[in-house]
């Protein structure tokens, strides 16, 4: 008998929930079969099993959150028949741990004597909602929230298979147990907003909630650690793009039909990488009352995603071109707009980039995306007025701001830092050395 726990499937994941099992109980499964697929903090993902056999047991039901590696699910020696799995499954139930939705009678087990009248009570059916043992039948997480809020399991009525206690039973427990009794319409509200559907009418008119997903609520958490946590201080520049613009509108012209067109946020990118690896302490991370420097240089670029800012990563862009740049961007792009990017390729960021400019925004100032040191915010391109050798004439220019950890990226050092990037997009036929 294997257990499968809940994987790490992220470098960031610390739980995961379960959406869709791809295998029944008393299926056969081989190694590599897809199993589950699982909701981690950056993206959904389907697990492969690294066991083979039949599935004994499913213990996380579909729509479940566990932390890694608890047990979700188990996996016995192939060959069993369903009848082992199903004591197995039983056997689970009786345990408290959400096997078959209401127990089974033994198959083979010889006829019990009648009870006698005074025993009847004690030979009767177990209430709905508890198992054969009096205990309350109840899903993981539905015990971890009681136990928080102080509900009363034995107290509730299940709504899930054969009267189990789920996250809802729960949570509205909870709403009730904080709503006086003569405001039932308002119980029914603050349940609403708990489970996180319907809508109330406040005096801000009508107010629907919606719950985050895991990817927005990892967002929100990151972010507020970061500002809480690392002290940023922020530099800016404005960079003449007039030699970049200049430069890309040649090898878009001398581009075949089809061929990838690096854009001036690819520019950027590769700009940064040279940087980073010029400029160590940029490339680089404070944790736990120490620098972590990395050999390899793995710009983020941040890009809007379906529900929240998803950041995936050009790996050793350093060592690539700028066509090599320019495609990865856009196959990871694809990927996040259309939800099939995996979490290995949001990890390994050591720097991240973030352009606005599309969007019209002249300058922003971004949140850290933690424990790296930096990041660096990108506006728009606008021809405006200049004064070169006493003369008014026009450029293109772009504002940037670098947002610093001071804990690991000093002022002097972010500055001269910045200072190269511009340096490299102000005479881009650096970019191609």
């Amino acid at each position: 008998m294997s257990d499968v726990v809940m994987p790490r499937l992220s470098d960031s994941m610390e739980e995961g929930t379960i959406l869709k099992w791809m295998k029944s109980v008393g299926d056969e499964v081989a190694v590599g079969d897809e199993l589950v697929e699982i909701e981690t903090d950056k993206a959904n993902m389907v697990y492969e099993s690294d066991a083979a056999g039949t599935l004994s047991e499913i213990v996380a039901q579909e729509g479940e959150t566990l932390p890694i590696g608890e047990v979700i699910a188990r996996v016995g020696e192939g060959g069993g028949g369903g009848a082992p799995a199903a004591a197995k499954k039983e056997a689970a139930e009786t345990a408290g741990n959400g096997g078959d939705p209401e127990p089974r009678a033994a198959t083979q087990a010889p006829p019990a004597p009648a009870p006698a009248p005074e025993s009847a009570a004690a030979s009767a059916p177990p209430a709905a909602g508890t198992t054969g043992d009096g205990r309350v039948k109840a899903s993981p997480i539905a015990r971890r929230i009681a136990q928080e809020k102080g509900v009363d399991l034995t107290a509730l009525q299940g709504s899930g298979p054969g009267g189990r206690i789920v996250k809802a039973d729960v949570e509205s427990a909870g709403v009730d147990r904080a709503q006086p009794a003569s405001h039932p319409a308002a119980a029914g509200r603050e349940a609403e907003e708990a489970a996180g559907i319907g809508s109330v009418e406040t005096a801000k008119g009508q107010t629907t909630y919606q719950e985050l997903s895991k990817l927005q609520a990892t967002v929100a958490r990151r972010m507020a650690e970061s500002k809480a946590t690392a002290p940023h201080f922020y530099l800016n520049a404005e960079i003449d793009m007039s030699r970049a613009v200049e430069a890309r509108a040649r090898i878009k012209a001398a581009a075949a039909e089809g061929e990838i067109v690096p854009s001036f946020n690819d520019m950027v990118v590769k700009a940064c990488a040279i940087a980073l690896r010029e400029h160590p302490r940029a490339n680089a991370a404070y944790r736990d009352g120490r620098f972590e420097l990395y050999s390899r240089v793995n710009v983020g670029v941040a890009v809007a995603g379906q529900e929240a800012l998803v950041v995936p990563t050009v790996f050793d862009a350093d060592l690539k071109g700028l066509r090599q740049i320019a495609a990865n961007v856009r196959e990871l792009a694809a990927k996040v707009r259309d939800g099939t990017v995996i979490p290995p390729e949001l990890s390994g960021g050591t720097f991240t980039v973030s352009n606005l400019g599309m969007y019209g925004i002249d300058s922003f100032a971004a949140v850290i995306n933690t424990p790296q040191a930096g990041i660096l915010s990108v506006g728009a391109i606008s021809e405006r007025p200049v004064v070169r050798d006493g003369e008014i004439t026009t450029a293109h220019l772009m504002a940037v701001t670098l947002a610093c950890d001071h804990r690991i990226l000093y002022g002097a050092d972010g500055a001269e830092f910045l200072a190269r990037i511009r340096a490299l997009l102000e005479e881009p036929v650096s970019l191609a050395l």
